[in-house]
């Protein structure tokens, strides 16, 4: 029988929670796959999980590898992977990895990797759990577990949750997204990707209300959100506004987005910086339709499992 193969990667903040990255090892191999990579894990510099240079490596060897990782696996967030995109080998990454089935999965910083990764290879990635905080939660989510697994395990996927906005759409688009201060941090940038027509997914953690709208409009200033077909808001975790807001806060941050773009804003899409969220493939076909305070995502076209 041949075992999944899962490659850890570390190209942002050392695995400061040693216990959560065991327990995430643990999980894996009592499920059955094989988990490689794991000096990533050892790997301490200043806050990040070794050199710009180790770092970049870790993704760099995936172009020369004989044999690829079903799965390489982000094993946190934090800050450093914007160091690093200058360093990729995309054209043998793009020659490499076109075509295979393997899964890069990660979410929070580790977007700038995929924003990257699409915009210079063209390759679909995946926003989803990642080692420390998903796979190695001391309860781990059966939700988010259960929707990588099935996502991963077939050629096509949906995501279904509630909104409270009451409008009726249906449009189809690429999807693409992950965590908004990455996103406009890369505008202007070769390693933004300029996709048309597509449906954007956002989401973000401990930034004040105030700065979630300021980067909203620099997506909306900027003309992204006016050629994406809808936009859909994800968790803002411990986004919390101060005394000084004096009442303002993200709902009204997120109503006056709603009054300035021309598209469909949908809210309450399980994904971000919560214990629960679905496993979204950046950069691959999806069909969203919203009616009756019900959405659904359906996407298609992404590497997966092929056993």
């Amino acid at each position: 029988m041949t075992h999944t193969a899962v490659r850890l990667l570390a190209p942002s903040g050392y695995p400061h929670d040693r216990a959560a990255m065991a327990r995430g090892v643990t999980r894996l191999r009592e499920a059955g796959y094989e988990v490689s990579g794991l000096d990533v894990l050892d790997r301490v510099e200043l806050r990040y999980a070794g050199s710009d240079a180790q770092r970049a490596a870790d993704i760099n060897a995936l172009a020369s590898m004989d044999s690829l990782p079903d799965i390489a696996l982000a094993v946190r967030g934090g800050y450093g992977a914007t160091r690093l995109l200058p360093h990729l080998h995309y054209e043998e990454l793009r020659e490499r990895l076109t075509g295979s089935d393997i899964v890069l999965v990660g979410h929070s910083d580790f977007t700038a990797i995929q924003m990257a990764l699409h915009a210079k290879c063209g390759l679909v990635t995946f926003g989803g759990p990642m080692l420390g905080p998903d796979f190695g939660a001391e309860v781990a989510s059966e939700f988010t577990l259960q929707h990588f697994w099935n996502t991963m395990r077939a050629p096509q996927s949906s995501a279904a949750w509630s909104t409270s906005d009451q409008v009726d759409i249906d449009v189809e688009g690429p999807l693409w997204g992950g965590n908004l201060a990455m996103l406009c941090s890369l505008i202007g940038t070769p390693y933004f990707s300029a996709i048309d027509g597509g449906i954007l997914f956002v989401e973000d953690v401990t930034e004040p209300p105030f700065r979630i709208e300021r980067l909203l409009y620099q997506l909306h200033l900027s003309g992204v959100l006016g050629r994406q077909r809808a936009l859909l808001l994800g968790d803002f975790t411990q986004c919390k506004a101060s005394s000084y807001d004096n009442g303002y806060n993200l709902t009204q941050g997120f109503a006056q987005l709603r009054g300035v773009v021309n598209i469909p804003v949908i809210d309450g899409l399980p994904f971000g910086h919560e214990p629960k969220k679905f496993t979204l493939p950046f950069g691959a076909p999806a069909r969203l339709r919203v009616s009756g305070g019900k959405a659904q995502l359906d996407f298609s076209g992404y590497p997966h499992l092929k056993r």
